[in-house]
């Protein structure tokens, strides 16, 4: 778009009291942005508000500002990515998000803007998760993305952190040819800034492979309120949302109502009672909620084939014996069991002495086959 659509844009979407809705009702009356700002007061008042008929005469004082930024990020175009700016009518412009009751008047873009979405799948969950969590969104991020969707999550740390890397793996390791994104993250700043800033590698990771989305102007700040209203954008872009951790209050669950009032499949994954990340999961269940396992519930839910086998814990699956239990497995993992244990509670289970006992619990940490929590806590991983 040109300088001067692009003001046009940008001046609608910065006009005080005028939202999506409102918006959107202005460009099927006029046309276009440009058209919008030729109308006189009592053509605007016909199909807005006195008062944002007014606000529409005049320019906002941040404007120039924008148009400056935006027109300068646009023009830069990075060599492993590009930058760009959809608009409602605009054929990049995702359809997915005219489900919504005010799809974004414009979002910002950056990654492969060539590929499309395809199928896709929300994951989101705690910021805080357990290890067990962490390990899990990671695992399912992979498998489905292997088998061919796109995982869709906030660039949040925890739950949604983990799916992205794991989409990105599993991404890099599919054999399909991927016209689509392996990842997409929506985030709640502008896009000329990684919140949070831990994540600066993998919004990289994120550009070259998939797509990040925003419909806030660069230069905005992670405002709280903004991570609520962002999820509707994620629930629209998933076929269905997936739950891996959730307090019972908690934007994941936000995200689940946003999906369930779109028609999208909600899925929880359970897990430990002791763990209050996965009180919020068990209350979706019970409302009816497909309980998850493994990916390939996932895909069944949906009612989606694999575009190549996948079998996630497979690996954890071999070697098994006829109780279901690993026959080489750790003796102390046997009596740690799968939710969080403390150290006390776990001696009185083995017998062992407090110097034995985390001996061994340090070098099971160093394998990776479990983690520590908060409040003293040790939780397994995986079955080792």
């Amino acid at each position: 778009m040109d300088k001067n659509e692009l003001r046009a844009w940008l001046r609608l979407s910065l006009t005080n009291g005028v939202g999506n809705d409102a918006a959107r009702r202005l460009l099927a009356c006029f046309g276009s942005p440009q058209a919008v700002f030729e109308q006189t007061e009592a053509s605007l008042r016909q199909v807005a508000t006195p008062e944002q008929a007014q606000a529409l005469l005049n320019v906002p004082n941040e404007l120039a500002v924008h148009c400056i930024r935006t027109h300068q990020w646009l023009m830069h175009q990075p060599d492993t990515h590009s930058h760009a700016l959809w608009t409602l009518g605009d054929p990049h412009y995702p359809p997915e998000l005219l489900q919504l009751t005010d799809p974004p008047l414009m979002i910002y873009v950056a990654g492969q803007t060539t590929r499309t979405l395809g199928n896709a799948v929300a994951i989101v969950g705690s910021r805080n998760p357990t290890p067990q969590g962490a390990q899990t969104a990671e695992q399912f991020g992979d498998a489905l993305c292997s088998s061919g969707l796109c995982v869709v999550s906030g660039l949040a740390l925890g739950v949604d952190g983990a799916a992205h890397k794991g989409a990105l793996r599993g991404g890099a390791n599919a054999t399909a040819n991927r016209l689509h994104w392996h990842t997409v993250a929506v985030v709640g700043t502008g896009l000329d800034r990684v919140y949070p800033r831990q994540h600066q590698t993998l919004a990289s990771q994120i550009a070259l492979h998939g797509l990040l989305i925003s419909e806030y102007h660069l230069g905005t700040a992670p405002l709280a309120h903004h991570f609520p209203k962002r999820n509707r954008i994620i629930a629209a872009l998933g076929l269905g949302t997936l739950v891996v951790e959730a307090a019972l209050k908690s934007g994941s669950l936000i995200t689940a109502k946003m999906a369930l009032d779109l028609n999208h499949e909600v899925l929880a994954i359970p897990g430990s009672i002791h763990a209050t990340q996965s009180h919020g999961c068990h209350a979706l269940i019970r409302q009816g909620a497909k309980l998850v396992e493994n990916a390939q519930d996932v895909l069944e839910e949906l009612q989606l084939a694999p575009q190549q086998q996948v079998n996630l814990f497979a690996d954890a699956l071999e070697g098994e014996d006829d109780a279901g239990l690993p026959s080489d497995e750790h003796p102390l993992l046997t009596h740690m069991g799968f939710a969080p244990v403390s150290l006390d509670a776990l001696q009185a289970r083995c017998g062992l002495d407090t110097a034995t006992l985390q001996a061994q619990l340090l070098s099971l940490e160093l394998d990776g086959a479990l983690g520590r929590l908060p409040g003293g806590l040790f939780q397994r991983l995986a079955v080792a």
